[in-house]
């Protein structure tokens, strides 16, 4: 089954006419998709920043983590939900997008990055020793990641106007 065929099914399940034609869904639920993008970007700005030496300096890397990283994790957990729900009610917008796929793509590789590889430094570095030493890599990688989030809203924005 092809995008398309699959996308036409979606779209004319009873579910997905719901979503579409109940005036206030649609709305309310791209409010709060954008209010858990900006939870997921605000955290990935505060965390990134400090690993990239620019922000919090003060703190230790372990501190800083754990303070974002349970934010993001449920963030994105909100932002999956209200992602699928908008995909449900327009799905041949979306699935037949790369720029969608290109921001799944995105998404999938940030979170990984941030909730799996981050949270190794929150455990290596969770003692408070001040023997520990953040990775070389953790400037350039954090740097990286900031770009890779500014991307997932640029994709996300550009959806609209495919």
């Amino acid at each position: 089954m092809s995008l398309t065929t699959f996308g036409d099914w979606l779209y004319a399940t009873p579910f997905s006419t719901a979503l579409r034609q109940t005036t206030w869904v649609i709305p309310d639920v791209q409010t709060v998709h954008i209010l858990a993008i900006t939870v997921i970007v605000g955290s990935a700005i505060a965390t990134e920043l400090r690993l990239a030496r620019v922000f919090a300096t003060d703190r230790p890397v372990a501190d800083v983590l754990s303070r974002y990283l349970p934010w993001m994790k449920w963030a994105l957990v909100v932002l999956l939900v209200t992602g699928a729900l908008l995909v449900i009610a327009e799905p041949g917008r979306t699935l037949t997008s790369t720029i969608f796929w290109t921001k799944m793509a995105l998404v999938a590789g940030a979170s990984l990055v941030t909730l799996r590889a981050r949270r190794s430094l929150v455990v290596g570095m969770g003692d408070g020793s001040a023997t520990q030493v953040e990775p070389a890599t953790s400037r350039s990688l954090a740097l990286l990641m900031l770009l890779v989030w500014c991307a997932i809203i640029f994709c996300g924005r550009f959806i609209a106007y495919i």
